[in-house]
């Protein structure tokens, strides 16, 4: 492929239409020894489920005697989500001026730095794209710890 892109799929498929399913796979298929960015496409995806998908599959294992309660961590769980092997986003730009996550990648943008657009989606440019970009760069990121500067 021309631009070297690898494409990723989170989500659930079993819901998709066949030709989409059809065309989902041919994608992946083709694009799954590309070695430049990826791109992960969310189809039928809700991060609820996702938790709930991760849940059921580490229960599986502890009810077949591969797992034990106590082993389960934060890492077993990142393990089984769809994102699995991915690295946790850094930024999540949100676009439409909307001040919340709707279900997306709840476990994952713990520590990500949120950016709001007032611009739509469809009209979401690569100027509007540099501009979160500028942004997230500019910021001093904690992940998590406290800012020891700042005293109530």
């Amino acid at each position: 492929m021309e631009n070297n892109i690898r494409f990723q799929q989170i989500g659930r498929l079993e819901n998709l239409p066949q030709p989409v399913l059809d065309e989902v796979n041919v994608t992946l298929e083709q694009t799954k020894n590309n070695t430049g960015l990826t791109l992960v496409l969310a189809l039928n995806y809700g991060s609820r489920a996702e938790i709930v998908d991760a849940v059921r599959a580490i229960a599986e294992q502890v009810r077949c005697g591969q797992l034990q309660p106590h082993q389960i961590d934060e890492q077993t769980i990142s393990s089984h989500l769809y994102t699995a092997g991915m690295p946790d986003p850094d930024l999540l730009i949100r676009t439409a001026g909307e001040m919340r996550i709707s279900n997306y990648l709840l476990w994952q943008i713990s520590y990500a730095e949120l950016y709001v657009s007032n611009v739509l989606w469809p009209d979401f440019t690569e100027k509007d794209l540099h501009e979160a970009i500028r942004s997230f760069a500019s910021r001093h990121r904690r992940f998590g710890a406290l800012d020891q500067t700042n005293t109530l």
